[in-house]
């Protein structure tokens, strides 16, 4: 079970702000109640950021109390708002940033985000001597130091749910569905959604596989009398990747529809587990900072909440296990 951690008897730090950058995800809102809740009830003035470092820099910072974050827990999306900063890649404006909440009477940040977020935070905390920790919140669940990220199950389930409904219509009219889920560069949607989906054939980044073999795969099924195939595809670097296997297949003699679930992944309510997971990741990031620890990511590690430093984490690649793609190869086959 996931623990927070314990706070020092001797508070370090009586103030901070919190902000959400870079992609939403399905219980930041989660995150951001805990934050401000527990932040509260250790006796600190909490704030919240809106629009990210965009708006940290326009000084759009308001104080948060325990109503300002009421009724948030199911609610998708991010009610601080979110933005991706390109000024914020300058020294001098992430000195400004500093200044801006020094200046407000504000000790420390939490962020909330993926890899470019936690890039952000620990430059500023380390150029300007400013405490800065991350929480870990993406879909699509690659940021290095954590088993899990914010946002991760209810993208999964969304699109596990939407695979359902597309195979009563694939196995009606005998067709060959290829359904694209989000994960750029990392197929941790597509191998837990293939997996749960009971897919035929699974595409990730991770494992490249020739047109050939998902033709196999296709025959493989036939002649195991299926007369239809769901093949989950990761959408990759360039958007429509679904679309011209499909046509590659076409020119193979095999007739496919495609399916771009996109960013229905990202939006709608997020499941119980991501609460559980935002609730607990944002009281331990509060309990750190206070704490007077800094420069790091609270994630989750063997079922325990550790803390990561930002040094282990920005820039490193998190990929899918070769052992769950092979399972994966073995429950299609």
């Amino acid at each position: 079970m996931l623990m927070v951690p314990p706070v020092s008897k001797k508070p370090k730090i009586n103030s901070f702000a919190v902000l959400t950058s870079g992609g939403d995800a399905p219980g930041m809102n989660a995150a951001i109640r805990a934050v401000v809740r527990y932040g509260l009830a250790l006796g600190c003035d909490v704030y919240g950021v809106y629009k990210g470092f965009s708006g940290l820099l326009e000084g759009q910072i308001l104080p948060m109390s325990a109503a300002s974050v009421a009724n948030i827990i199911q609610r998708g999306g991010t009610i601080l708002k979110t933005d991706r900063c390109e000024a914020f890649h300058k020294r001098s404006v992430r000195r400004e940033a500093a200044h801006i909440l020094r200046r407000k009477g504000i000790e420390g940040l939490v962020v909330i985000g993926g890899d470019g977020s936690f890039t952000g935070a620990h430059l500023m905390g380390r150029e300007n001597g400013f405490p800065t920790i991350g929480i870990p919140g993406t879909i699509d669940n690659d940021i290095a130091g954590t088993e899990d990220t914010i946002g991760f199950d209810t993208a999964v389930n969304t699109a596990i749910n939407a695979i359902d409904r597309i195979r009563d219509t694939a196995s009606s009219h005998d067709r060959i569905f290829l359904v694209e889920v989000m994960g750029r560069c990392t197929g941790f949607i597509g191998m837990d959604v293939g997996i749960g989906g009971g897919a035929e054939t699974i595409l990730i980044p991770e494992r490249k596989r020739p047109i050939e073999d998902v033709c196999d795969s296709v025959e493989r099924g036939l002649k195991r009398g299926k007369t239809s195939s769901i093949i989950v595809v990761s959408e990759g670097e360039k958007p429509g990747l679904s679309s011209r296997i499909a046509n590659d297949l076409a020119r193979r003699g095999y007739s496919a529809k495609v399916c771009i679930l996109g960013h229905t992944q990202r939006g709608g309510s997020p499941t119980a587990h991501d609460r559980y997971l935002a609730s607990i990741l944002g009281a331990s990031a509060v309990a750190h900072l206070v704490s007077g620890k800094s420069d790091a990511m609270v994630g989750v590690q063997n079922d325990k909440v550790v803390l990561v430093p930002f040094k282990n984490v920005i820039g490193k690649k998190k990929v899918v296990r070769d052992e769950l793609i092979t399972l994966a190869q073995i429950l299609a086959s």
